[in-house]
């Protein structure tokens, strides 16, 4: 966390442009107050507004007056969207005492709320290593807000994970999800792309009759999401039957596998009907060689079915994340419609795990929900933030990119500090430990206060 951080709390920190705003600076402890505030004058900046000395006639830096009660206030007028310097003075010297920032944003971002998730993981139910409930607790730890549990062919973790918290009340909001690998029914009737069903509220794995079906059994609860209606299982020759009827419909070209394009189709279009986000996930990964052939990731992007692409996931060599990015951005070059994005760390352990935090996802929604988070990644609302180094990166609109930069300095620091009270008391709680569930609810809401607090919409 930056230092001016620790020595000085400023709100609100978001707002709209051009609407006049009372801004406080509030010292954090006796060492940071303003000692003689007759000998400080207070200053604004935009970040794009050129440097004062090379740009005079931009008159970027106005003085600005302010009244000190112990707390610092002015009231100032932000002109348009951008990120500004609240800069603080001494008069005699100019010497500059503070610097702390604020960001101005045009109408259509305002009252979305920045999330950061994980919409791709998996736990001990497939090959990951911990519970469903103990991966949902050292993620919240972390400073997610939300996150899906994607298990391979399995539904019913991200459930799992759900009932543990439903007796609690708790601010992280675990949605359910599934990684989707539908069975080979042939040689040339195969589908090995890696396809994360988000926030549908039935399983695909679950349509099928197969052997993972035998595992979770037929219990359509374990297949579904509050009671949603579920399509009726079907067999392994009623599902290729299904595909091959729609491969006529596709006008796949040569060189693209028909019944491996069109099983991607009908797997994203089953994600819609359950009111999912259909992920398209690494195809990048080295898997003895690039998971996905080159024509077909081509293929996928152009026409994208699918609903979001991966562009960050879960490896910290540089031909995955790098190669996605890459294309990413030389497919919009080529003009190709642009699609969502998202970032995720397709995580197997939560923990002592060098990839564990690798990719994440901000969204900008009007609330932390599962609706709203869908239709804020569907509407372009979210920019791929890569975690492999100590310096973050970021993949998406630049408008996003510039927010998200300041959010990710400015904001989430001190928002991580509750998440982990939060995550540690969820960890308590999972484990049976005395007086978990009292302190959870007696820190309930903090977060929410705390979005209200920096988030003047």
């Amino acid at each position: 966390m930056k230092t001016e951080l620790h020595y000085y709390d400023i709100f609100p920190k978001v707002f709209p442009a051009g609407k006049e705003m009372t801004i406080t600076i509030k010292p954090l402890g006796h060492h940071a107050e303003f000692k003689n505030p007759e000998n400080i004058y207070l200053a604004i900046y935009g970040l794009d507004d050129g440097n004062p000395r090379d740009y005079p006639y931009r008159k970027n830096g106005a003085t600005v007056p302010f009244e000190y009660d112990g707390e610092l206030k002015f009231k100032y007028t932000f002109p348009r969207e951008q990120q500004y310097f609240v800069r603080v003075f001494e008069k005699e010297t100019n010497k500059r005492l503070l610097q702390l920032s604020v960001y101005a944003l045009d109408e259509d971002l305002c009252g979305r709320y920045p999330l950061i998730g994980d919409l791709h993981m998996h736990t001990c139910r497939s090959d990951g290593r911990q519970s469903p409930a103990i991966v949902s607790a050292n993620y919240r730890k972390h400073g997610y807000d939300f996150f899906a549990i994607t298990d391979h062919h399995r539904y019913y973790p991200s459930l799992e994970a759900i009932e543990a918290y439903k007796d609690v009340p708790i601010e992280f909001n675990i949605i359910p999800g599934e990684e989707v690998h539908l069975p080979d029914v042939a040689p040339d009737h195969i589908n090995d792309v890696h396809i994360v069903n988000f926030g549908g509220k039935y399983s695909v794995n679950g349509l099928l009759k197969d052997e993972y079906a035998e595992e979770f059994g037929y219990d359509i609860d374990k297949r579904r999401f509050e009671g949603f209606d579920c399509p009726d299982m079907i067999t392994e020759d009623e599902y290729r039957e299904q595909v091959d009827a729609l491969i006529p419909t596709l006008d796949i070209p040569e060189g693209i596998e028909p019944f491996t394009y069109a099983s991607c189709v009908w797997v994203f279009n089953h994600i819609r009907k359950a009111e999912g986000l259909g992920i398209f996930c690494h195809p990048y990964w080295l898997s003895n060689v690039h998971q996905v052939p080159e024509n077909l990731t081509d293929y996928m992007l152009k026409t994208h079915p699918f609903d979001a692409f991966e562009v960050l996931g879960g490896e910290n060599y540089y031909e995955h994340n790098g190669f996605q990015t890459h294309k990413y951005y030389e497919v919009l070059a080529k003009g190709y419609d642009k699609f969502p994005i998202v970032g995720s760390t397709d995580s197997h352990s939560s923990i002592n795990n060098e990839n564990a935090y690798v990719a994440s996802t901000m969204v900008f929604s009007p609330a932390n929900e599962r609706v709203a988070i869908i239709d804020s990644i569907k509407n372009f609302y979210s920019i791929a933030i890569d975690g492999i180094s100590k310096e973050f990166r970021l993949v998406g609109d630049f408008r996003l990119a510039r927010y998200a930069t300041f959010l990710l300095k400015e904001y989430f620091p001190l928002h991580d500090d509750l998440c982990y009270e939060e995550g540690r008391a969820m960890k308590d709680y999972a484990c049976g430990i005395d007086g978990a569930k009292e302190t959870l609810e007696f820190i309930s809401g903090r977060i929410q206060k705390q979005r209200e607090k920096y988030f003047a919409f």
